[in-house]
């Protein structure tokens, strides 16, 4: 399987692999896109990839390592592209979609926190959603469900698309390149893209304050 991934990484069809990974993710979150964006960011940082065989020996793929900013490319437009189609279809579906989401308390809490932060101008849950397990399908979904305009959510969605495209490719590339291509890099970059997740996570849950009285 690692040899298999290991090619894939050195052939054109990296990009559109990574591209339907992040573009179904919005509706599969179970997908890996992000260690996907990782993998072959740190394929990038080499001049060729290397991936480790059942035998435990190294071997050489002699494939070319994608480009560093077609793949960013691909998996930002994916992103954004993602977001819109899972907007539009919530929007379009909003009451049956708003009675599901009535129904788990989470999801209304999160649906009514998106909806004033988009109403007060403050998107940038929006960005942090992005990291979250799951939180792009809540703050997509949501955000059609209670009928926001598009020029309040896509801007916000852009944004978290380069934030995540940009923090991903990063800790591949550059983890790559400080710890060395292999497999031991790339897994360190993707516990770290987990930690952030796991950070949204909190920032997410976490009550919003109390507004002050007079």
């Amino acid at each position: 399987m690692l040899e298999s991934l290991g090619s894939l990484t050195g052939s054109p069809w990296i990009y559109a692999v990574v591209a339907l990974s992040v573009l179904l993710d919005v509706f599969l979150p179970v997908l890996p896109s992000g260690v996907l964006v990782i993998t072959a960011a740190t394929a990038a940082a080499a001049g060729s990839t290397t991936v480790a065989g059942a035998t435990g020996k190294v071997a050489q793929v002699p494939d070319e390592v994608p480009s560093l900013l077609l793949l960013m490319l691909c998996a930002f437009s994916a992103s954004v592209l993602g977001d819109l189609v899972a907007f539009r279809l919530a929007r379009r579906g909003g009451d049956r979609l708003g009675r599901a989401i009535a129904r788990s308390r989470r999801l209304t809490t999160a649906q009514e926190r998106l909806g004033g932060a988009l109403s007060g101008g403050r998107g940038i849950l929006v960005v942090i959603a992005r990291f979250a397990p799951a939180g792009r399908s809540v703050v997509s979904l949501g955000a059609g469900a209670a009928h926001r305009k598009v020029k309040e959510f896509l801007p916000w969605s852009a944004l978290a698309a380069v934030a995540w495209t940009g923090y991903s490719a990063g800790l591949g590339y550059y983890g790559g390149r400080w710890l060395g291509t292999t497999w031991i890099g790339a897994g360190v970059s993707v516990l770290a893209l987990f930690a952030a997740g796991a950070l949204a996570a909190y920032v997410i849950r976490r009550p919003s304050p109390a507004p002050a009285t007079a």
